[in-house]
């Protein structure tokens, strides 16, 4: 069982200090056996390691209380139009993550105090596209779960969105403590989404996170509270035995959930050169597939190219997913397959 998030240090910014979230969790931190240090001029310093592993071991284990700065949100297709920026980082440490493109070597955690001010720019953007309903992902760069004991940042975008005619709210985790969520108000307007691979790529790849059957078991709480569920099947690793394995893990969720209406979002493996080159140092002795030669390139939409499989690899990945999930859960569970 993987416990609450429990950072070694803390790092306040300094206008972090005058919202009184960041000032709520300094006293706690403060009466707590947690390193407490801050930054002044927003550069994010002070955290150990002799080389790139115990650097990357020791961000993940490192909180930042800030604020966000910019309020222009970024968009986040195929599955929302913006992004909500309410977290950045996450207290996994998979080894395929896509977030070693963005964060580097010292992937921390950061919560930003002045969830207000994001959340009022939120309906701003809602306005603008009225009568059209936005939609918002509150974990592009995140998984907001581990730090909601923390910042709260959920359960205000959560109720926020609740009482909105105009907008939903979607998040996706890896993670289990969800008991803070589910007596909220949130009206049908979110949909919480769990990350869940087969068991071989998550006791391979996905050290820190809990086990399938543990997020299962979550996923049934977030069910029975009527929130709109939902399955990442992600990142889908074309191995020997893979047809067996994720068939395996979709009939455990058609056990498990086949009276719940449920959405589906499947993507494959991919990669860029830069995650790779980080992955290689913090992991070096990792056996993620990444050959280039045995995959194409492929320009993203943020700009920088990645490694994805060849088509005739993506055919068979989307027929499988396709024809299996259509004949258990119905040809309109699946947002999409990439």
């Amino acid at each position: 069982m993987i416990s609450m998030f429990k950072p070694k240090r803390v790092i306040f910014e300094e206008k972090a200090l005058d919202y009184k979230m960041g000032e709520d969790l300094f006293y706690k931190f403060k009466d707590e056996d947690v390193e407490i240090l801050y930054s002044k001029s927003g550069r994010i310093t002070g955290i150990p390691g002799k080389d790139s592993s115990q650097m990357y071991g020791e961000g993940k284990n490192t909180l930042v209380v800030g604020i966000r700065k910019s309020l222009k949100f970024e968009s986040c297709k195929p599955s929302a139009h913006y992004q909500l920026p309410i977290v950045s980082g996450c207290t996994g440490m998979c080894e395929y993550c896509y977030l070693n493109t963005q964060m580097g070597k010292k992937p921390y955690i950061k919560i930003h105090v002045n969830i207000d001010d994001i959340l009022n720019r939120a309906e701003e953007y809602i306005e603008e596209r009225k009568p059209e309903v936005t939609i918002f992902e509150g974990s592009a760069t995140s998984d907001p779960i581990p730090v909601e004991k923390y910042s709260g940042a959920l359960k205000k975008s959560i109720e926020f969105f609740g009482e909105n005619d105009y907008a939903l709210f979607r998040f996706v985790t890896k993670y289990t403590d969800v008991e803070d969520l589910l007596n909220l108000k949130h009206n049908g307007k979110t949909i919480i989404r769990f990350s869940l691979n087969s068991e071989t790529i998550i006791n391979r790849y996905e050290h820190k996170t809990p086990s399938l059957e543990e997020r299962l078991l979550a996923a049934k709480k977030i069910g029975e509270s009527g929130y709109l569920l939902g399955f990442i099947i992600a990142p889908v690793f074309l191995y020997e035995d893979w047809k067996k394995d994720y068939l395996e893990l979709i009939n455990k969720i058609y056990y498990n959930f086949r009276d719940l209406e449920l959405k589906f979002e499947v993507i494959s493996h991919r990669f860029t050169k830069r995650a790779k080159e980080n992955i290689l140092t913090i992991y070096p002795n990792t056996a993620l597939p990444m050959e280039e030669d045995l995959r194409k390139f492929k320009f993203g939409q943020f700009g920088y190219g990645k490694y994805i499989y060849k088509d005739e690899d993506l055919r068979d990945m989307k027929e499988f997913f396709k024809n299996n999930l259509t004949d258990l859960f119905g040809e309109h569970s699946i947002n999409y397959i990439i």
